[in-house]
């Protein structure tokens, strides 16, 4: 990321205020993005393992691993994760992710694939929805493959593909969405199911305001960042990919898992259209497991910010996990 100095004399060409900026050369400054920090394989003082893993050259995809040191040759499930950040920031590697997901996996005995996946404004969406599933089928082709592509023994040696779960917050809840959309239509490599997924604080919107999103300033933002990071999306901010429940999107019914638990904090902007997308799914027919959960008294993405803190991991929130399939 260019430092903020030295682009003062350059004349900006677009920008969303606080987030990100694009330079008339083409250049582009994210104003939030956490520090990134190398993986710790070795760390003693750290009860979890990770390493960074090449899935696609082509495009380049990658991710971070994170495994349990005590996994006492168990197999264990399996969570692709996908991180927030508004399509335009954030990483895999950011310091914030690495944090929370030390300590995630610390206290739940899981596998977990952290998704790097291409961002806009410099690779729009559908970019990101192309990555993440393209990272999917990685991950499901180390089930009967011998020789995956870019094969992973974390993967081999102690993934349970009867467990595999899907995971995101924000704008990475709404990757999980489509995602799930999708598996419910094609077959993933070896015939590998997605068993559940949660959605934390997902990031969805629509032309049509609910709830508090009536009394409050945002549909303008949202609009705006949705028309940057996806400026070709057929609908603009009723495509079916932002509005679940916009005239002629696929129905819920379809959904491609058993299981699935909605996280909302009772202070996000977003909290409405994560309650408005678990009633959408429970009256769509959809006939797996359906889960909400609220912290009402946090704001949004606040187990990102502060992985430590006990709002993040409270007994009933580490319950509800547990209960989940982890």
């Amino acid at each position: 990321m260019a430092s903020s100095t030295a682009n003062n004399s350059k004349e900006i060409a677009a920008e969303i205020p606080t987030v990100v900026r694009v330079y008339k050369d083409g250049t582009v400054e994210r104003l939030r993005e956490s520090p990134f920090v190398p993986p710790s394989l070795d760390d003693p003082q750290l009860t979890v393992s990770s390493k960074d893993t090449l899935i696609s050259h082509e495009p380049s995809i990658s991710a971070r691993l994170y495994l349990p040191k005590h996994t006492h040759n168990n197999k264990l499930p399996i969570l692709v994760y996908f991180h927030g950040g508004g399509f335009l920031f954030e990483s895999a590697f950011s310091q914030s992710y690495h944090s929370h997901f030390n300590c995630f996996v610390s206290q739940v005995d899981v596998i977990v694939v952290s998704v790097e996946y291409r961002l806009a404004p410099e690779h729009p969406l559908p970019a990101a929805y192309h990555d993440c599933w393209a990272s999917l089928q990685w991950v499901a082709a180390h089930y009967s493959s011998p020789n995956p592509p870019n094969k992973e023994p974390w993967l081999i040696n102690h993934g349970d593909f009867s467990r595999v779960f899907l995971g995101g917050d924000s704008a990475g809840g709404n990757i999980v969405h489509n995602m799930l959309m999708r598996a419910g239509s094609e077959t993933l490599p070896a015939s590998v199911k997605v068993l559940g997924a949660f959605l934390s604080h997902p990031f969805f919107y629509g032309s049509q305001p609910i709830g508090s999103e009536q009394a409050i300033a945002t549909p303008d933002y949202m609009l705006k960042v949705w028309n940057f990071v996806f400026p070709c999306a057929p609908g603009g901010i009723d495509c079916p990919m932002i509005n679940p429940m916009a005239d002629g999107a696929p129905t819920l019914a379809g959904l491609g898992c058993s299981k699935i638990l909605i996280c909302v904090a009772g202070k996000d902007k977003l909290r409405d259209r994560g309650i408005w997308y678990y009633d959408a799914v429970k009256n769509s027919g959809w006939l797996g497991e359906l889960d909400l959960y609220e912290e009402t008294q946090e704001d949004h993405v606040y187990h990102i910010h502060n992985p430590l803190s006990h709002a993040a991991f409270n007994p009933k929130g580490l319950f509800f996990l547990l209960s989940f399939g982890f």
